[in-house]
């Protein structure tokens, strides 16, 4: 049976940079939790970095597959660098997802670990640009299908092979 990676944040864990949650309640998440699909992670813990935490944002302009590749940064609004932190968690969702059968991923939108169609622009200004968070970006090289939260009835439409499996994201209304 094909394995649902879910950000941890929406499973109501308070891991988010700021100590809290951004639980998502959902009949699908529900019904795959029964059937024994989810699986619960969240990149930035594993990467190590503490909670509560400094926010962060990749460096303006720069993409996911620039800062995997060394050529760009995650920093937080003080200029720390912590990029390190998300690369490592990143690679640590993977080889967790990798190693479950994950097939279909549902992250948290935005998140400069986790958005998938957009996020935060580097300035710290809440303003956003279309991109991709790096552990999104990997594990999307790697042929899992990622979805954002508002995505989940995308997601089930993917496990149950309905529709386009080459469309993942968002679900339009």
């Amino acid at each position: 049976m094909d394995k649902v990676l879910v950000s941890a944040c929406l499973m109501g864990r308070p891991v988010r940079y700021d100590g809290r949650a951004k639980p998502v309640d959902d009949a699908l998440l529900d019904r795959w939790r029964t059937e024994g699909r989810l699986v619960v992670h969240c990149p930035e813990v594993a990467g190590g970095l503490p909670v509560p935490r400094p926010p962060a944002e990749i460096e303006p302009g720069a993409t996911a597959a620039d800062v995997l590749d060394g050529r760009a940064g995650i920093l937080t609004p003080d200029g720390d660098d912590v990029t390190a932190y998300f690369v490592a968690g990143a690679r640590a969702a993977l080889a967790f997802a990798l190693d479950r059968g994950v097939t279909v991923a549902v992250l948290k939108a935005s998140s400069p670990s986790c958005g998938f169609h957009e996020v935060y622009d580097g300035t710290f200004t809440g303003r956003r640009r279309a991109g991709r968070g790096v552990t999104a970006h990997l594990l999307a090289e790697h042929g899992i299908a990622v979805f954002d939260e508002h995505g989940i009835g995308a997601a089930d439409a993917r496990l149950r092979g309905v529709g386009d499996t080459a469309v993942q994201g968002r679900t339009t209304s």
